[in-house]
């Protein structure tokens, strides 16, 4: 383990609860330390941060990584969903602020210059090489779940695989849904993705409790039909869609729940099926 002092003007304000003094870094053995170079808050419950990519770190787009602070020996690590894309020479993550969390009570206060440490290890199943070939991708998300789909949309091997890809994100306020709106906007706008997701890429946004053009837990949108009627599409068909979920613990089962109903069955890296949901968040 790397114990470093960081001066003041280093800043690492998340660790620091004098900022007159010098602030402790430990950096655990088999570990990235990266910097964070950019934040950006978007309510008090949901903020987005960007870091600076290892050279050697490869991922695929959708997968997660255990991120923390060297605010201790033993630092606490979570598991995030990289939400940039595996081309993009940062990371980009999407969080939760928990009061009280042992992460995110401190990540929230990250500023530019930060540290963050991170396993180099990427892993997880909310990836194209764990589904079945199909016609459309639907990405159903809740909150900081949208956080894989913002990597998975902006990465051209999607459009290659799929024809159409549909990602759902409800949240409870309008304001909440920022992150996942501007994400599908400069996609569809962006250099090297913008031109094969045109025409390609839907979105789809619901709210729960503020009124908006959407109102409703997806799965309600879902078994109601609205979701088909509102984006005049074809209901899901087992034999020719693919499904990833994302989002809380009581979503993805119900989710389950109804579509292994129409016939979908759960796939892995190991064995490809027809839908896959991150085992990892489901407690």
């Amino acid at each position: 383990m790397t114990v470093l002092n960081l001066e003041p003007d280093m800043n690492d304000a998340a660790l620091a609860s004098d900022p007159t003094k010098a602030v402790p870094v430990f950096i655990p053995d088999g570990v990235f330390a990266e910097k964070v170079t950019e934040v950006q808050h978007y309510t008090d419950r949901l903020f987005r941060f960007r870091i600076t990519r290892p050279q050697s770190f490869r991922f695929r787009s959708g997968e997660f990584v255990m991120i923390g602070l060297p605010n201790s020996q033993k630092p606490v690590m979570r598991a995030y969903s990289v939400a940039s894309p595996s081309w993009d020479e940062e990371l980009e993550f999407f969080s939760i602020k928990v009061p009280g969390g042992p992460l995110t009570e401190h990540l929230q206060k990250i500023q530019v210059g930060d540290t963050i440490i991170m396993r180099p290890k990427p892993t997880g199943t909310l990836v194209n090489d764990a589904l079945l070939p199909g016609k459309r991708l639907f990405c159903f998300s809740t909150g900081t779940g949208f956080a894989p789909f913002a990597s998975l949309i902006r990465d051209p091997e999607t459009y290659e695989k799929f024809e159409h890809v549909i990602v759902t994100h409800t949240c409870r306020q309008r304001d909440e849904l920022k992150y996942s709106h501007d994400t599908v906007e400069n996609t569809l706008n962006d250099p090297l993705v913008g031109e094969v997701a045109q025409g390609h890429l839907h979105y789809f946004p619901s709210t729960t409790r503020e009124e908006t053009q959407h109102m409703g837990r997806i799965t309600t949108l879902i078994e109601t039909g609205e979701l088909y009627e509102a984006m005049k599409i074809a209901p899901l068909n087992a034999e020719t869609d693919r499904i990833m979920v994302c989002g809380s613990m009581a979503f993805m089962k119900d989710i389950r729940t109804i579509v292994d109903k129409l016939g979908f069955h759960e796939g892995s890296n190991a064995d490809p099926g027809t839908y896959v949901v991150e085992r990892a968040f489901v407690g």
